[in-house]
């Protein structure tokens, strides 16, 4: 049987999908000639103009930003719901140094720049770095977003955790006055009659003088997705969203007063469940055989559903005429709790007191409870002196998290509490073509963890609590330098501040008299990161490509125990560097091309000692990735949307530990619009349009029961109605 069909038609596909490209570019010919009126009025889109605040707190040009920024869309996002609600496939489809999505409600090895991402929605933490355990990217619906903004590489901006980027999610808000509901349905499947599944959703927008409002509710049904080859997809033991129900709800009220209405409150309410339905269960494949894991009608047994339950509030207050800057508050609580899939119990939880070893069944579940304060005051022209920016800023935060065992009521990872204090400030000066930046952060924390017992697995050991401290100053800097022809260029240095996975040390002690004090693997992991890019934007053409080297002198990477599968932290120094390219071509008005292309290694240790030579695989750095993608509006009121992404082949640490084959593939995806003045928006959207058949990319790698092949061609049908 062959192991890795993927390989012998990756060529094939990506020949395919160019063809078709090439098919659709020739058949625009007329319909190019016809719109070069059109492209003679087509306006650059100016830099100047495209903002984020992710790091900054207050509305930031991207052109005065020394670094890797990638801002997805409304339109972007948009046309990934017309394929997925997933809400990593769009990041892994239109950010370069992303990971190819996992498919599943784990997200294990999705990283950015070969390490895990800060999340955020709205500014406010779903990463749990305590105890990180992969199920943090699934956290709302993606129909409330509005963009994304994603800062490339190791940041102390936001906190702790940003030890690839950070990755902010920014809901929607009221952009006209007057009243707007929008309806969101949605049918998909695959052919067989377990596969199918919907979605409804409804937003309502109210803007009326100084008040607004927006109001999201969605509901979402999901079958069970199959193969190319027409086999039932594993379910991942971290968890699936297959055969899941989710819901979600949203609230943002917002307040205008005082003088020109220079201030603001604005009240957030989000509150997002992801359930499995229970009807079925694991089957496992043989990985020797080329057979993947699958699943079977059943019940699982003696489980509960696995979920994600995120709720968060936040009330933000802002003052535009505050000192000749903008004052920014917010106050927030989040609640995150993640139970995974129920099993028959792994060595690393049985215990033959509650049953006999390999018998027993029980499931874990981690929850982590946050609450804090970030706040910032932003001015422009500061000290009288013309194109001085200052933005100083503090943020508290206190977080507490857990992982349980939730069958036998057992604490797998004993409550850990982090409360974080971090004074910044944040400066930049331009001087016509030259911006120069540079800050600092300072983060004091504080983990305190009681007394507790380690698990049967860890020989039910007894560790004394304590509180460790951690102090660190994370300075950054950076200038761009804006050329002529519409040339620029910048480099950067920055300092980044993470903690490893805590929990997994934690529970893994497992020899008698150690204190939390005494565990060296709970030491804090700084990143240097030092980059410099290049960019071009023109009135059709426009590219930007960057180099990076970030390294940690005691990294937090993990590693796979070959007897329990279980998962090993291993603290020691990484090196990581990369090239990233991304281009847009605009043909004419109607038609538009885009390419992105990633390359990263990674190098760490063989042992605890030693050079840096053996390479970082698949639960840490992807292989090489190039995207393309085609939109063409071939009617006013109606276009087409190609997208295909290749995955290269990889061979690392041939002949040596942590050896690794990865099969490249290559998917085509579709999308399709048409616009009614009266009926609202229809859509078609096919998921792998070849309908290839392929092995996951981190599936490829031997972990715990994750030998999964990929999602056959998945085919949706979506309408849009305002009203």
């Amino acid at each position: 049987m062959n192991k890795h069909p993927a390989r012998s038609h990756s060529a094939a596909a990506l020949l395919a999908a160019l063809l078709l490209v090439s098919c659709v570019t020739r058949g625009l010919a007329q319909t190019t000639a016809a719109a070069k009126d059109d492209d003679k009025k087509t306006d650059v889109v100016q830099l100047d103009k495209l903002t984020v605040t992710t790091g900054y707190r207050s509305p930031k040009a991207i052109d005065q930003i020394p670094g890797a920024i990638t801002l997805i869309s409304p339109d972007e996002i948009n046309n990934a719901l017309l394929l997925s609600d997933d809400l990593t496939a769009v990041l892994a489809r239109t950010v370069p140094g992303y990971a190819p999505a996992t498919q599943q409600m784990q997200n294990t090895g999705e990283t950015l720049r070969g390490r895990v991402a800060l999340r955020l929605f709205d500014g406010i933490s779903q990463t749990t770095p305590l105890r990180e355990g992969s199920r943090n990217a699934t956290f709302t619906d993606m129909d409330i977003v509005s963009q994304i903004e994603v800062i490339n590489g190791p940041s102390a901006a936001e906190g702790i955790g940003a030890a690839g980027g950070i990755i902010n999610y920014i809901s929607k808000s009221p952009t006209k006055d007057g009243s707007e509901a929008t309806l969101r349905t949605k049918f998909f499947g695959q052919g067989y009659s377990d596969s199918y599944g919907y979605r409804v959703g409804l937003n309502y927008t109210h803007k009326e003088g100084a008040n607004d409002l927006i109001f999201g509710a969605a509901f979402e049904k999901r079958g069970a997705p199959y193969d190319a080859n027409g086999r039932l997809q594993g379910l991942g033991a971290s968890g699936s969203d297959s055969d899941t129900q989710s819901k979600n709800l949203f609230i943002k009220a917002g307040h205008s007063f005082g003088e020109n209405n220079a201030q603001r409150l604005t009240l957030t309410v989000s509150q997002f469940r992801i359930e499995g339905m229970g009807h079925y269960v694991q089957l496992l494949g043989d990985r020797t055989q080329g057979i993947t894991d699958s699943a079977i009608r059943g019940v699982p047994p003696g489980g509960r559903a696995s979920f994600n339950d995120f709720s968060q509030y936040a009330l933000a207050y802002k003052n535009d005429a505050l000192f000749g800057g903008s004052l920014n508050v917010q106050a927030y609580k989040a609640s995150q709790a993640m139970r995974f899939n129920p099993e028959v119990v792994a060595p690393d939880k049985a215990d033959p007191v509650l049953a006999p070893l390999g018998v027993g069944i029980d499931q874990s579940e981690i929850n982590s409870q946050k609450k804090g304060v970030r706040s910032s005051w932003s001015g422009k022209d500061v000290f009288g002196l013309t194109g001085l920016e200052l933005t100083p800023g503090f943020d508290y935060m206190d977080e507490t998290a857990q992982q349980l065992l939730a069958l036998t009521g057992r604490t797998w990872v004993p409550p850990m509490n982090y409360t974080s204090k971090a004074p910044f400030a944040q400066a930049s000066y331009t001087q016509g073509p030259v911006t120069v930046s540079g800050g600092v952060r300072h983060e004091g924390g504080t983990l305190q963890v009681d007394d507790y017992t380690t698990v049967y697995f860890a020989h039910n050991t007894f560790v004394k609590g304590g509180t460790l401290e951690y102090s660190s100053t994370l300075p950054n800097a950076g200038v761009i330098v804006r050329l002529p022809q519409n040339w620029s260029v910048f480099g950067s240095y920055s300092k980044g501040f993470s903690l490893p996975n805590v929990g997994i040390p934690l529970r893994n002690v497992n020899t008698p008299g150690q204190t939390v004090n005494g565990i060296v693997d709970l030491q804090a992991v700084i990143f240097d990161n030092k980059e410099g890019g290049v960019s071009w934007h023109g009135k059709q053409f426009s590219f930007s490509g960057s180099y990076y080297r970030s390294y940690s002198d005691l990294g937090s990477s993990l590693s796979v125990d070959p007897v329990t599968k279980d998962f090993i932290l291993q603290r020691r120094p990484v090196l990581l560097r990369g090239l990233e390219f991304s281009g847009e071509y605009k043909m004419n008005a109607a038609l538009k091309f885009t390419a992105i292309f990633s390359h990263t290694t990674g190098y760490t240790r063989t042992s605890d000692t030693g050079p840096l030579i053996r390479q970082q695989g698949m639960s840490n750095v992807s292989p090489d990735k190039l995207n393309l993608s085609s939109t063409w509006k071939f009617y006013p009121r109606a276009s087409l949307t190609l997208d295909v992404e290749h995955l290269f082949s990889r061979d690392i640490n041939i002949g040596a530990p942590g050896e690794e084959h990865t099969v490249g593939l290559t998917l085509a995806h579709l999308t399709a619009t048409y616009s009614t003045k009266k009926w609202g928006d229809f859509s078609l959207g096919v998921e792998n349009l070849l309908n290839h058949y392929y092995i996951l990319p981190w599936a490829q790698i031997d972990q715990f029961q994750n030998y999964f092949a990929g999602r056959g061609r998945v085919i949706s049908i979506s309408h849009v109605v305002k009203f």
